[in-house]
């Protein structure tokens, strides 16, 4: 059986709790095979090893029968790379946010040279028959700096993230150099149809790609497969979670506290694309336009800090601060406070029983690849009483969760009569919307998720041609 070979910005050792989402969900194909993790080392180096850019050292670490493998970047690969086009230029870009786009002449070649670095890196360490999965944005050339360097290997790539549709991605610097790169891999995986969707417009109007049958796409004398696979969470462990001593006792403790009040839920990253802002001013029309809910309805927003060395981020830290101050002080009472904002992270553990305790969870992205908080909502509700998912129609999940309440995050007062009606949604039609949404994530897991797309990149009938990467 071939071996894996993950390749992604970050690498996690899959045996520790807090690996994350990625770690789990390729764990288990990890650990059959065995298997190469392949990513930054987290360390920047002030300078590259002989003082030239783009030459950081390796590091190994064995994981059972997983070899991690990372590179350390210097200062200035790392800010070209990591902050400048990558988090400067393409995460705000593919969110649909060219105001915040960093377009400082630089970047682009920061981002070439890091993931030149990377193939050259990784390529010696490559067998003939591993097949390798490369991981988001950060990653896009990498498949066609291997092939330039003879790299015949199945390649599959993820986008994490939407796909924005031609005129936003036009606006990309060097992006038809990125889009073409694209075509060096064997697969490429999207979170949502409307992903794939804008992709297959994409390569069509800017690359005049011609559409074969069964999702093929053929341009730059490559043919790449193209499809939607919405990534999932891993259910069991969730309802698990929920089970365990934390998160009954987070549960326990928040009904007994909040006994008079109705819970409601957000739990996100401080990022600008999570429309956390808007969130805010929604529920401040449903205090103001539903006055019942006042000394009532108590809103519990975890924003975890991200990228605060960036100024956007600063910015919606001092708006999040000012938004829940004031109102929090013009409807605040003695024993009652309408928003519990707290700006951290919270351990993972004890998130189930946050949940299970609320009545709604808000999960209102201005723009998302997918979101697995919506999903984790749902896994950790209590069948027979469950809460409701307010839901973003502009998030990736939305395609599969469609018995959540969907909603335009930009439309604060009708977001507000949503959330009112989600407030006082009868048990039996909670029921009922619960048990297809559970459903639905039970069957495409983050298992089914993992095995489906690496099934799919193996059984492709599509043998690896060199590309040139220039």
């Amino acid at each position: 059986m071939s071996r894996l070979v993950i390749v992604s910005n970050r690498v996690a050792d899959p045996r520790k709790p807090a690996a994350g989402g990625l770690a789990v969900a390729l764990g288990e194909s990890m650990k059959k095979t065995g298997a190469l993790w392949f990513g930054w080392s987290g360390e920047i180096i002030e300078e590259a090893d002989g003082g030239v850019p783009g030459e950081g050292r390796l590091h190994t670490e064995q994981a059972g029968n997983i070899e991690l493998v990372t590179v350390d970047l210097c200062r200035e690969d790392h800010d070209a790379y990591y902050l400048g086009y990558a988090n400067g230029v393409l995460w705000p870009v593919f969110h649909y946010r060219l105001d915040l786009g960093n377009y400082e002449p630089g970047f682009a070649e920061g981002y070439r040279r890091v993931n030149e670095l990377f193939a050259r890196k990784l390529l010696p360490l490559l067998r003939p028959d591993d097949q390798i999965w490369v991981h988001d944005y950060h990653l896009i050339p990498l498949a066609a700096n291997l092939r330039a360097m003879g790299c015949r290997n199945r390649m599959g790539f993820f986008l994490h993230i939407p796909m924005p549709p031609p005129l936003i991605t036009a606006t990309i610097p060097h992006q038809e150099w990125l889009m073409r790169t694209l075509f060096a891999y064997d697969l490429l995986g999207f979170q949502s149809d409307a992903d794939l969707l804008n992709f297959s417009h994409y390569v069509q109007s800017e690359a005049h790609a011609d559409v074969l049958p069964d999702g093929r796409y053929r341009a730059f004398d490559r043919t790449v497969q193209a499809g939607a696979f919405p990534i999932g969470i891993d259910v069991d462990e969730l309802i698990r979670l929920a089970e365990t001593k934390e998160g009954s006792q987070m549960f326990k403790r928040l009904r007994e506290e909040y006994s008079r009040r109705q819970l409601l839920v957000g739990v996100d990253r401080l990022d600008y694309s999570k429309g956390l802002p808007q969130r805010m001013r929604t529920f401040r029309e449903l205090l103001t336009r539903f006055p019942e809910n006042k000394n009532s309805a108590t809103l519990i927003q975890i924003a975890s800090p991200s990228r605060e060395d960036v100024d956007a981020y600063t910015n919606i830290r001092t708006e999040m601060e000012h938004l829940c101050g004031a109102i929090n002080g013009d409807f605040g009472e003695l024993d009652w406070m309408p928003i519990r904002y707290i700006h951290r992270t919270v351990a993972r553990k004890r998130l189930p029983g946050l949940y299970r305790a609320s009545r709604v969870g808000l999960v209102t992205p201005l723009r998302d690849g997918m979101n697995l908080v919506a999903k984790e909502y749902i896994a950790a509700q209590d069948p027979e009483d469950p809460g409701v998912l307010v839901l973003s129609r502009f998030a990736g999940a939305a395609e599969q969760l469609k018995e959540a309440l969907l909603v335009n995050p930009y439309d604060i007062e009708h977001t507000a009569k949503v959330i009112q009606q989600a407030l006082h949604m009868p048990l039996d039609e909670r029921r009922t919307r619960h048990a297809a949404l559970l459903q639905r994530i039970k069957d495409q897991d983050i298992h089914w998720w993992c095995r489906t797309f690496l099934d799919t990149l193996a059984n492709l009938d599509l043998p690896p041609l060199l590309l040139d990467a220039k």
